[in-house]
């Protein structure tokens, strides 16, 4: 039985989608991805349907609210909170309605702590990474959040074999480096170091789903997420570096699964499906790994989020991702260039 949740040669995507219908966006997804959907996500709606205030939503007994600098900590639930929240719920009412049938594995994306804590401000202060105590608190309470929305997500999708969590984090090699402005904008918020990095990362990720981590930044700090203890790594293949491959080597070998971002993600010329896999097959080639892996362990996806590409592009990103995974199901002994 295969250690990873899909089977060979897939695809899936990021997680946002352009415009506003969900019903569309659910429909796109299932019928492109079908080895592998996801539950949508349409920041086009505005405020509380962007990655900071959905996942806020899932916070417990850490409300939030929308102030002009962004999202702060607030006394009590309000309209933000409650609005983030209902988008949510109507997003999974619809998905319960989609998924009727579906029998596979599912993914879901949340904000990962890192970048919540580098966004969110307190309700007098800085950003929430300026304290370690409320970063803990943070990260406590998410970690109770996914694990009751990955339940939720069971119950409505009882056909899914198994729960692909994707904690999204864009932020986090800025909060290893230190860039990460404060709240007035004039400074920088310390380095965090590498163990706590891990350490609270480790702590939200569940335990009865299965972990990735999403970064399309550039410098994605693969040591951390391997310490952290994440079974898969979504990333841009365009910005991966020649001195990126021994320790994309070293995770390969210990059954990290890659989520390789093959097409842009907003509009452009979509090339044949050979050349969308050929970052992959040759990353493959070069270290040396057997062919008979790279099927299965490796999942092909736009390089981002879709929120900025047309409608019309997004289904045919995500069709080119699934028609180029089976080109990693062929003996990559018997291809040319």
């Amino acid at each position: 039985m295969s250690q990873y949740p899909w089977g060979e040669a897939t695809a899936t995507g990021i997680g946002s989608h352009p415009g506003e219908n969900h019903a569309e966006a659910m429909k796109v997804v299932f019928g492109e991805l079908p080895a592998l959907p996801y539950l949508p996500e349409l920041p086009a709606r505005g405020v509380g349907a962007d990655m900071i205030g959905r996942t806020a939503s899932l916070l417990l007994e850490l409300p939030v609210e929308v102030q002009p600098s962004g999202w702060r900590f607030a006394d009590r639930p309000g309209r933000d909170f409650k609005r983030a929240r209902d988008h949510l719920v109507r997003d999974l009412d619809a998905l319960e309605e989609s998924a009727q049938g579906y029998e596979g594995p599912f993914k879901i994306q949340v904000c990962g702590p890192w970048t919540l804590a580098g966004a969110i401000e307190l309700r007098y202060g800085d950003k929430t990474l300026a304290d370690p105590g409320a970063v803990r608190d943070l990260v406590e309470s998410l970690a109770e959040g996914i694990v009751a929305h990955v339940a939720d997500v069971r119950r409505r999708v009882p056909g899914a074999s198994e729960i692909v969590v994707q904690l999204d984090e864009p932020g986090l090699p800025g909060v290893l480096a230190g860039t990460v402005p404060t709240a007035s904008g004039f400074g920088r918020l310390n380095a965090v170091d590498v163990q706590v990095a891990a350490d609270r990362l480790r702590a939200v990720l569940p335990a009865d789903a299965f972990p990735i981590v999403h970064c399309c930044a550039p410098d994605v700090p693969f040591k951390v997420l391997r310490t952290a203890g994440v079974r898969g790594i979504s990333l841009d293949a365009s910005l991966l570096k020649r001195r990126d491959e021994d320790e994309i080597g070293e995770l390969i070998e210990a059954g990290t699964a890659f989520f390789l971002g093959v097409v842009p993600g907003v509009d452009a010329s979509l090339p044949d499906v050979d050349v969308v896999a050929r970052p992959a097959v040759e990353l493959w080639r070069r270290l040396g790994f057997p062919p008979a892996g790279l099927a299965s362990q490796v999942v092909l996806t736009p390089a981002c989020g879709l929120a900025g590409a047309s409608p019309a592009y997004a289904r045919a990103a995500l069709a080119k991702c699934r028609k180029s995974a089976q080109v990693l199901g062929e003996d990559l002994d018997r291809r040319g260039d």
